[in-house]
């Protein structure tokens, strides 16, 4: 189920990252017994962002939890941007919660 609601929302880019790269992602949960890992979600952007999955060479990942809209925010580029890309996760997650908290 996952797989097809990635499919349908994540964008192929016209030209995939072929350096090593550096992702942050933050993983939202419908429940706190989580199926699911930033090693799936690696696989669904090969091909699609980058060519290989291999080419990640610096990860952060945060879990949160998100009972109506689980969901997974993804920050990618090339390793030597690291800080760059946990900080635009971090601060994209600020502002969405922060926009939830204001409902």
């Amino acid at each position: 189920m996952y797989t097809k609601a990635f499919d349908l929302q994540c964008l192929s880019r016209k030209e995939m990252f072929e350096e090593d790269l550096s992702i942050a992602i933050k993983i939202y949960y419908k429940t706190r017994r989580p199926d699911l890992d930033e090693s799936l979600i690696l696989d669904l952007l090969q091909g699609k962002v980058f060519k290989n999955d291999r080419s990640i060479k610096s990860k952060f990942v945060e879990h949160g939890l998100d009972k109506e809209h689980p969901h997974s925010v993804i920050v990618i580029s090339s390793l030597d941007n690291k800080d760059l890309v946990r900080n635009t996760l971090l601060t994209l997650v600020e502002e969405r919660e922060g926009i939830q908290c204001n409902r």
